[in-house]
């Protein structure tokens, strides 16, 4: 889901595209440091330096620091966080790219203008696999059974589930009293499958509807419901392959997981750890989760109770604006729409699962998005939403002066 009042207020953030990588000194991982709300009006620049120290994968740290430097006339202090962004292909908008070296004077205008690089060519690589009706409004996420073919989505804004196929007959399914609707898997040792409900969609009322798991038959009836503990709201959802179900809260920070046979969500991360979790992955071996902080880049939450630590790279990329996220074989596939252009790329993990040794951009700029979101990763391909209807909402109702359209589901396959 799109990080609702995560907007950073930075006037010359534009888009940013990812060169082949560059080699960079292995990393060692590091503890992760608490995020929250306050953490995001942070502005004084010193305080500012010691969060991009915590986090140094995030692009929105770095531009809350140029925006700092930059408010403060201190333009010698900005060039080395200009040259931080150019050497991860930080591109900023056209308006930025004329802006910037007026703004720094004339005696520096040559340097700050060999570091701003020119946007990157688009990467084309999905198909249409499926088209959704604009009556399910804002579709956020899917599932397919791989069994039947059948597609199951969720909609945030008509808190229901669309059940079809890429070939249409589509039919919603409207659980009595849920929340928005978003986060979905497959449970095939239940037969059943997990949806997550919560209050997303930035409206007034924070009470409206359920909050937590929805079990539903793979037609879309539902068996039962698991509240979420009393503050959360679920959004992204993950199922290992033991049978837990892991959920995250991008308003809270927390995170929630319901053990095999259990019916009750117990707390596994608290509020306040991460400032908006979403996509979710656990580890090969199990022992940890990878989650995704929106903001400030990619965790790893061990199980056994350890202290969270952040995934570190070898690698001078960027970590931060992941919406979905998914493991296939030792690649974290991931969606980050917070990037610009947005993109999906392939991060392979070192042999213990703590590092990121590689990148594979497999798709950036698709004239045909509006914004990539969340889906389901089949053995071969990512089946995700292409054109994410955010942007449709006002204040967490459907704004008339722009109306849904037809949802597009893209499959992008992901062989090297």
């Amino acid at each position: 889901m799109r990080a609702l009042g995560a907007a950073l207020a930075i006037a010359l953030a534009g888009c940013a595209s990812y060169p082949h990588a560059q080699e960079a000194a292995p990393a060692s991982t590091a503890l992760w440091r608490p995020v929250d709300s306050g953490t995001g009006a942070i502005a004084e620049a010193k305080a500012l330096e010691a969060l991009a120290a915590a986090y140094p994968d995030s692009g929105s740290v770095r531009l809350r620091l140029l925006n700092a430097q930059l408010g403060a006339e201190d333009y010698d202090a900005a060039i080395p966080t200009l040259r931080w962004l150019y050497e991860r292909g930080y591109v900023f908008s056209e308006a930025a790219r004329r802006r910037l070296p007026e703004l720094v004077g004339a005696e520096r205008a040559a340097q700050v203008t060999a570091l701003i690089r020119e946007p990157a060519e688009p990467v084309d690589a999905s198909t249409v696999f499926a088209t959704i009706p604009s009556s399910a409004e804002l579709v956020e996420s899917l599932v397919i059974d791989p069994e039947t073919g059948r597609m199951v989505a969720t909609s945030v804004s008509r808190h229901s589930v669309w059940v079809g196929s890429a070939g249409g007959d589509w039919r919603e399914f409207a659980p009595t009293g849920a929340g928005n609707l978003s986060g979905i898997v497959l449970d095939p040792a239940r037969g059943t499958l997990w949806v997550a409900a919560g209050h997303i969609d930035g409206g007034q009322d924070e009470s409206a509807g359920f909050a937590g798991l929805i079990a539903m038959s793979p037609d879309g009836a539902e068996q039962q419901r698991i509240a979420a503990p009393q503050g959360a709201n679920l959004s992204d959802i993950h199922r290992a392959t033991d049978g837990t179900i892991y959920a995250s809260d991008p308003l809270g920070g927390g995170i929630y997981r319901l053990g095999p046979g259990s019916e009750t969500l117990e707390t596994l991360v608290p509020p306040g750890s991460f400032r908006s979790p979403q996509g979710l992955a656990t580890s090969a071996d199990g022992k940890w989760l990878y989650v995704s902080d929106y903001n400030y880049g990619i965790a790893i939450v061990p199980l056994d109770g350890k202290p969270i630590e952040r995934l570190a790279t070898d690698l001078p990329i960027l970590l931060d604006g992941v919406d979905g996220l998914w493991r296939h074989d030792n690649e974290l596939i991931a969606v980050q729409n917070g990037t610009s252009p947005m993109r999906i790329v392939a991060l392979q993990l070192s042999d213990d699962g703590l590092r990121i040794v590689g990148q594979r951009v497999l798709e950036q700029a698709n004239p045909d998005w509006t914004e990539p979101l969340s889906g389901h990763l089949g053995q071969d391909a990512l089946y995700y939403v292409g054109n994410g209807q955010w942007d449709r909402l006002k204040e967490g109702r459907p704004d008339p002066s722009r109306p849904f359209v037809d949802t597009t589901i893209r499959k992008l396959p992901l062989e090297r």
